[in-house]
């Protein structure tokens, strides 16, 4: 009966694989839609505003994606799960080998492009798998038998513009702002604008990253409940759009989807940040997996799995 059943989780895991990566989700696709119409205010033509016609090139790229059941970009990155684990859900102790294994599986059934390098061996490992990866990231939930799933895939150009930096608090943010511009402007194109922005701020370089990337996986629109926070995240949203990168690089109003930040506490003599970036095509899902392995995407409202 075991497994049995972990054999379906498996497969469960590898349905939600294959939805990630062919599939974005309903937020990032409202958000392109409104960029889309901004973006064609006041033009009449690929001369006036090619970044218009990068809006259309990118809806018909999701729509043969759709039709041939392909993945949405070729690059499907690298494979990261955020997990909050229910610590009564019946499967936690089999959880993470199910994981590598429906990777594994989804590498062919998707399939993957192979990214995964060792370091230092500098060699690609073939089947999306390698040290410490598809990388887990665990947060227990005391009491409950269900878990959240998120599914992340990292593509290497929209982590180029990644760094976490720690600052003298005398700097105050301002340093950690400008910091962050600067990766913007040398890294917005490699990251295939519009960019969704993830800011963290912490006490440590290691925490500040961490919530860097926890901050793409907030639905675009939510606001951090600290009311600073969310003021600057929309102050940062307008000023970065100033930049005029434009989709795909080809100017125009739209550099940035949405900036997010999280943030933890921080000691008295540091302060640190870090960015982390989603492409447009950000692949990211969200499941709620109950202990008989019914589910519900709630990342997408057309995820029937």
């Amino acid at each position: 009966m075991a497994e049995t059943t972990i054999e379906r989780l498996i497969t469960l895991l590898v349905r939600i694989l294959d939805l990630t990566a062919k599939r974005l989700s309903d937020d990032v696709l409202v958000r392109l839609k409104e960029l889309q119409a901004i973006e064609s205010t006041g033009f009449k033509d690929w001369e006036d505003n090619p970044g218009s016609q990068i809006y259309k090139a990118m809806f018909t790229n999701l729509e043969m994606a759709e039709k041939l059941g392909r993945p949405c970009c070729q690059d499907t990155g690298i494979i990261q799960f955020f997990i909050q684990a229910g610590t009564a859900f019946p499967w936690l102790a089999e959880l993470e080998n199910c994981l590598r294994e429906a990777v594994l599986r989804a590498d062919v059934s998707v399939p993957l492009r192979p990214n995964v390098v060792e370091c230092f061996e500098e060699k690609n490992t073939g089947n999306n798998t390698g040290t410490r990866i598809p990388w887990i990231d665990w947060e227990l939930v005391p009491g409950s038998d269900k878990i959240r799933l998120s599914v992340y895939l990292a593509g290497g150009g929209c982590s180029l513009p990644g760094f976490a930096q720690v600052f003298m608090p005398l700097h105050g943010y301002e340093e950690a702002y400008k910091a962050i511009f600067d990766k913007i402007v040398n890294f917005c194109v490699n990251a295939c604008p519009p960019l969704l922005v993830g800011i963290g701020f912490a006490g440590q370089a290691d925490a500040a990253a961490k919530l860097s990337k926890k901050a793409l996986l907030r639905p675009i629109g939510t606001r951090n409940s600290n009311p600073k926070a969310a003021l600057l995240e929309e102050q940062l949203l307008a000023a970065l759009n100033r930049i005029g990168m434009g989709p795909g690089g080809f100017l125009g109003n739209s550099s940035v989807m949405a900036v997010h930040i999280e943030q933890a506490g921080r000691h008295t003599a540091a302060l640190a940040a870090a960015l982390s970036t989603g492409c447009w095509a950000h692949r990211c899902s969200l499941t709620e997996i109950n202990p008989d392995l019914s589910c519900e995407v709630l990342s997408h409202k057309q995820g029937l799995l």
